[in-house]
């Protein structure tokens, strides 16, 4: 079964060992240079997208435009994504035991950012690496280690994770 990844987990590739990515960081925010008109009568919010290097050797890392896809509410639209304002990591080496970091800018109705899930597929030395899916919710707080079992199951994201352990749970008996 493919299991999704909450905001905050991070993602290994095997295709590329050492390389990892996490989606997180996904909070209410204006972008900094001001709204895109076409996003009127949509709340903005940001995600941030890292990928970091445990290898041996430097990794030349594309993560732009097309290669990020934000889809928010129980029907899964597609949220406005304001190209203008995002930063994006375009041919950077990320060396060894070193982080790029995405900050993308997106739009949408207030009453479906409690639930966005942030599709990536990352380009590493000219190669692709499979899709991964991020799921969570603006407002949601990410996953903390000092959390309490009453407040874990307070968080969408928590909740998701906890479905998704128990349906593996009951896949092994």
């Amino acid at each position: 079964m493919y299991e999704p990844n909450v905001v905050g987990d991070w993602q290994e590739y095997d295709e590329h060992a050492g390389l990892r990515v996490r989606v997180h960081r996904l909070e209410a925010g204006d972008p900094p240079r001001g709204r895109d008109d076409a996003a009127e009568g949509l709340s903005y919010f940001r995600v941030r997208v890292t990928v970091e290097n445990r290898g041996e050797r430097p990794v030349c890392i594309h993560l732009e435009d097309g290669q990020i896809d934000v889809r928010t509410g129980p029907d899964g639209e597609s949220a406005f994504i304001d190209w203008r304002n995002s930063q994006f990591i375009e041919g950077f080496d990320v060396y060894p035991l070193r982080r790029a970091t995405a900050v993308l800018y997106a739009a949408a109705s207030e009453a479906s950012l409690a639930q966005v899930d942030v599709q990536v597929q990352l380009r590493a030395d000219e190669e692709w690496a499979g899709r991964r899916l991020w799921t969570g919710g603006v407002g949601v707080l990410e996953p903390s280690a000092g959390a309490t079992a009453g407040a874990a199951r307070e968080s969408l994201a928590q909740q998701v994770s906890l479905f998704l352990q128990e349906q593996a749970e009951e896949g092994t008996a």
